[in-house]
């Protein structure tokens, strides 16, 4: 018996490594490589300084993560699918495929799509954003000063509306596109291909969660309260949580990237608002109220939909604290499969500097 049990935790931590040696590896690897391109090339032409470098370098991130992942995917399932024949069972697609089909809107389903991602900005992010400035005071200042001081966000510090418009359009739709692909379609898809899928939700959260903490390694950081940092990474996972059980359940990845994209607008605005001189007071009665006006407009307005969505979402939750029926006979199984789960998250979160760059 203690021999089979040990089989089974070594083919918990299996289908991790599977999915990392196969797949992930690959693709962090590949992309960091190609980033190399926009990284050196994009200096000669625009200075660091200049507001136009985040646009151009985000854009270009953009097109790469984009058009880079399903290249990779499909070259090394090339490589490696006989390995892979045996391993991947619910897999009816090619890799490459499958992650472009996520992406797909059709004339039944691109309306349900846009409402989705409306939705889930005004009921989840707006919400996690107001009540994190409104009950952290300080924590709408600390966000502008670490963002501001990336030189690919310096737009944040352009006085002129204009020119911080177009900026901040362009780069968030760039940082949605780049993130919703890599955390949910790679991390949170592919992963849930491998093993648990309920796993690859928390893997991808946790990793995203931890990019927001990072800002923890910021010198900046030490002139605020140690726990700001905490409190980004909770909001950020939390947020991962929703968006990769979005993308499991309803395989659709541009709801996630509209959700994204409008919080990251909006979130921008509110820190350029203060690094402009205006007080949280004045950004919430500007900006934040009237959004949750339409906030509370939606939720009436679609109730019974949000609440069996939110049932759905509770129910799925739940799932991950049970075991694995294939793989998990004891709750010492269970346990084994969370601590390499958290061990992937962290793996995952130090690769994603390759793509940071």
């Amino acid at each position: 018996m203690p021999r089979i049990g040990q089989s089974r935790k070594k083919e918990i931590a299996k289908k991790r490594f599977r999915f990392f040696i196969y797949e992930l590896f690959w693709i962090f690897l590949g992309v960091f490589a190609l980033l190399l391109i926009p990284f050196f090339i994009i200096p000669l032409f625009i200075g660091e300084n200049s507001v136009l470098y985040g646009s151009f370098f985000y854009s270009f991130r953009a097109i790469i993560v984009l058009s880079g992942v399903p290249i990779i995917l499909y070259l090394f399932n090339l490589v490696f699918e006989p390995q892979k024949r045996d391993l991947i069972i619910e897999e009816d697609v090619s890799a490459a495929m499958g992650h472009l089909k996520l992406y797909k809107m059709s004339k039944k389903n691109y309306k349900y799509q846009i409402l989705y991602g409306i939705l889930i900005f005004f009921l989840v992010f707006l919400p996690i954003d107001f009540f994190g400035y409104l009950l952290v005071p300080g924590m709408l200042e600390y966000q502008a000063i670490a963002l501001s001081s990336n030189v690919t966000d310096i737009y944040l510090l352009d006085p002129n509306y204009f020119v911080f418009l177009i900026s901040v359009l362009i780069i968030q739709i760039s940082v949605a596109i780049s993130e919703e692909t890599i955390f949910r379609g790679v991390i949170t898809k592919r992963g849930g291909v491998y093993y648990f899928k309920y796993s690859a939700v928390f893997i991808s959260a946790l990793s995203f969660g931890l990019g927001h903490f990072a800002y923890f390694m910021d010198p900046i950081s030490f002139l605020y309260p140690f726990w700001y940092p905490i409190v980004w990474f909770i909001q950020a996972f939390f947020v991962g949580i929703i968006l990769s059980l979005l993308v499991l359940r309803r395989k659709w990845l541009i709801p996630a990237i509209i959700a994204h994209a409008l919080n990251n607008i909006i979130s921008a605005h509110a820190v350029w608002s203060l690094l402009q001189g205006n007080s949280f007071t004045v950004v919430a009665l500007y900006l934040y109220y009237p959004l949750l006006i339409i906030g509370l407009i939606l939720l009436v307005w679609f109730y019974s939909q949000i609440k069996e969505g939110f049932s759905i979402g509770i129910d799925m939750l739940k799932t991950y604290f049970k075991r694995e029926d294939k793989f998990e006979k004891t709750k010492g199984d269970s346990i084994i499969r969370v601590l390499f789960d958290i061990l992937m998250g962290l793996i995952i979160f130090l690769m994603s500097f390759m793509v940071a760059i």
